[in-house]
């Protein structure tokens, strides 16, 4: 184990055999290992389109400036795995100070599991009682463990306290009480019933009250004045629980913060650690990656709490397959390829021929395997570079996503495959 996961489990899978499973693998690679593939020293060139790149010096570049604004900033780090679903982008993770991993559901827990991540934070509630006696057994084989749960109402921590007692689990499970908000997402609606869950899981034998929890990011979709202020009203009512709450654990947490407003997170929240000894944790899971839409526009590095901006460290590729009309041109790459839920790809640049190609063109439409891209001199044939918006779903249409040393550069080299689990 290095710092909080597997190392082994993490570098088995560059001795995969490379085949038909993997679509942005050329066939060329077939029959070779990740290991030997790499070897050979690929270019971009080599693969087709559709296509999801990373960027390797954007992922550098983000993994560092969010580790230190954290470390300067007093807080803990467990950003959401579910963003990549790669166990080698979480080791980069940890080894950069990660506290810890977190996970939304049973098989994200599952594959954090199998790569042995030593510290998970489940930002949501376990109440299916075969996952409860799973987690149990996880928790029974493995001293050096360490889980945390949500829960939200009495019925949830009565479910888990079943499920657990019948799978006769021996290591209680830790609980952060969960408090929500009007409108938002899951989460106790008011204190008194939080405080009537956090005194069940206190009742309950196989729980332990370790912490509060909540996700302000429900709250609002943008930074406007109006957004950030309901933002900031949600996190002072946690910070305000908090002071009511009565732990069972030596070294409660109060974890809260997306990729949105960990800024106002740090700002309301940390100050609590400096009272009464708790962690602060922030779960922002997005920056790794980073956009170049609605993360671009949203993230608290564009609102300037550093210096430096987060980068994006993913690209899509579409080659263009048809111009039917004179200012319409198809690209081979579509819903099925690359995020569209936070607005639609950018087109910056044709690769070789710079972003003068691109004045004024625009995407206006994607079908499940085409996209509709609208001015622009392009060509048949010409291979069109895409920012994107929201990588949480981006990498779950890959299983297996090519590192480019750069990619403005005009033959980008593959230096990577990263392996992603959805």
């Amino acid at each position: 184990m290095g710092t909080g996961i597997d190392d082994d489990a993490v570098d088995a899978q560059r001795s995969e055999r490379l085949d038909w499973r993997f679509k942005a693998i050329p066939a060329a690679a077939h029959g070779a290992t990740v290991e030997e593939y790499l070897g050979r020293r690929p270019s971009l060139d080599d693969f087709g389109t559709p296509l999801l790149t990373l960027d390797a010096g954007a992922l550098d570049h983000n993994l560092r400036l969010m580790a230190g604004w954290c470390e300067r900033a007093g807080v803990r780090l467990a950003p959401h795995g579910k963003t990549t679903m790669a166990p080698e982008l979480w080791r980069r993770q940890l080894d950069a100070g990660a506290w810890g991993i977190t996970v939304a559901n049973l098989p994200q827990l599952r594959v954090a599991r199998a790569f042995r991540v030593r510290r998970l934070l489940l930002a949501n509630t376990l109440v299916d009682p075969a996952g409860l006696a799973w987690i149990g057994g996880e928790l029974d084989g493995d001293p050096d463990f360490t889980f945390v749960s949500w829960a939200d109402s009495v019925r949830t921590v009565e479910l888990m306290n079943e499920g657990l007692l019948a799978a006769r689990v021996q290591r209680p499970v830790h609980v952060c009480v969960e408090l929500g908000g009007a409108h938002g997402r899951t989460g106790a609606r008011d204190e008194e019933t939080a405080l009537a869950v956090a005194d069940a899981v206190r009742k309950a034998p196989a729980l332990r009250l370790a912490g509060l929890g909540g996700y302000e990011g429900a709250l609002a979709h943008d930074a406007s004045d109006e957004g950030r202020a309901a933002v900031d009203a949600y996190l002072r009512r946690l910070a305000d629980l908090h002071g009511r709450l009565e732990y069972e654990t030596a070294e409660p947490i109060v974890t809260a913060g997306g990729s949105s407003f960990f800024d106002q997170v740090t700002e309301v929240l940390s100050g609590l650690a400096c009272v009464d000894g708790c962690e602060v944790v922030l779960r922002s899971g997005a920056y790794i990656i980073h956009d170049d839409g609605f993360y671009r526009q949203i993230s608290p590095f564009a609102r300037g709490v550093a210096e430096e901006r987060l980068r994006s460290a993913m690209h899509g590729w579409g080659r263009v397959v048809s111009r039917p009309e004179p200012s319409l041109a198809l690209l081979d790459t579509g819903k099925r390829d690359l995020p569209f839920d936070e607005g639609m790809p950018e087109p910056q640049l044709v690769r070789g021929a710079g972003s003068e190609r691109l004045e004024g063109a625009r995407v206006t439409a994607m079908n499940d395997q085409h996209t509709f891209l609208e001015g622009g001199d392009v060509e048949v044939g010409d291979v069109v570079r895409l920012g994107l918006s929201h990588p949480c779903t981006a990498l779950d249409k890959w299983t297996l996503l090519p590192v480019v040393d750069d990619a403005g550069a005009e033959r980008p080299a593959v230096v990577d495959l990263i392996r992603t689990w959805f």
